[in-house]
């Protein structure tokens, strides 16, 4: 049996991670684990002990076409020239097909000229990537396992070629031309990200959600930025692998110029023609587990983003 080569200083910061969580330093233990998993590797625990294996699954080869382990992997077209007017990207999971069915279909009632679409299939049973793609017109991008939202945005923020990214929910039913709309949002310089459902929040730390007005994010059920801004900033971070709060943090990362300079807007863009279903991802998750992974990202967004007042905007009204 071959054994996997553990980098000692892999090694030993996974120890140094044990050491934290007995200490019950969770602020440390975590910040180890995102250096762990920065370089490659994913730390399991047992109890008291832990393990280390490669943080990505391999690619696979099936029947000519590539299931993707990693979302560098995945080829990226964000150095081409852009062509057309938008790239709607929706993630498949799960049991999405069928979401994902509905929303393409809602999608060819009304998208522009020019519009591709790209589906991620995270990890789902080939059975199900060839149900999603037997009503994707553009392309279907498979992985190996599931990645989680933050990789699977990325695969398909790489495999964009519109001028504008549209992430799509498979929760959001199409009923119109929701494309266009977005894409006139981002006409204007000072818009960084722009959507139906808003966030505001007076201190960064409680959020609700608008559908007129100033916002401080836009919700990840439809969201549409520049894919020059989401080349030019950094790939999320994958280790929001629950999709709840990436949104936040994904809004407030395209809006931040520097703390010296105003931050651009969030555009919140009324009336779009759309039906919003149960999220299937928050349906099938354990409700003591997608607490656990929401607040574990919320925390992600404070540590980065808790001091910055400059990127907050409370709204109409007071929030309670």
């Amino acid at each position: 049996m071959t054994r996997t080569f553990i980098p000692q200083e892999i090694l030993a910061a996974a120890h140094d991670r044990s050491a934290a969580r007995a200490a019950r330093d969770w602020e440390a233990a975590d910040r180890l684990r995102g250096e762990i998993e920065a370089a490659g590797w994913r730390v399991i625990d047992a109890g008291t002990d832990f393990r280390l294996e490669p943080a990505h699954a391999p690619d696979l080869e099936e029947a000519g076409r590539i299931r993707y382990g990693r979302s560098t992997a995945v080829p990226s077209r964000l150095e081409d020239a852009p062509r057309g007017v938008a790239t709607v990207v929706l993630v498949a999971s799960n049991d999405d097909a069928a979401a994902i069915a509905r929303a393409v279909a809602g999608l060819r009632t009304g998208i522009p000229t020019g519009t591709s679409i790209v589906v991620v299939a995270d990890g789902i049973e080939a059975v199900a990537a060839e149900a999603a793609e037997a009503v994707v017109p553009v392309e279907v991008v498979s992985t190996s396992a599931p990645l989680g939202q933050g990789a699977a945005w990325n695969i398909g923020i790489r495999r964009a070629t519109g001028p504008i990214v549209i992430l799509l929910d498979p929760s959001i039913e199409p009923t119109g031309d929701i494309v266009s709309p977005l894409v006139a949002a981002l006409e204007d310089p000072t818009v960084a990200v722009a959507g139906p459902f808003g966030l505001v929040t007076e201190d960064l730390r409680r959020f609700r959600e608008v559908e007129s007005g100033p916002a401080a994010a836009i919700e990840g059920y439809l969201m549409a930025f520049r894919r020059s801004d989401a080349a030019a900033r950094r790939p999320l971070d994958e280790r929001f692998q629950f999709y709840r709060n990436l949104d936040i943090w994904w809004s407030l990362l395209l809006r931040d110029e520097g703390a010296d300079v105003a931050p651009r807007r969030a555009a919140v863009v009324p009336g779009l023609p759309l039906v919003r279903h149960e999220h299937g991802a928050w349906e099938r998750t354990p409700p003591a587990k997608r607490v656990r992974l929401s607040k574990r990202n919320f925390y992600r967004v404070l540590d980065q983003f808790g001091a910055r007042q400059d990127l907050a905007v409370p709204g109409d009204e007071e929030i309670v």
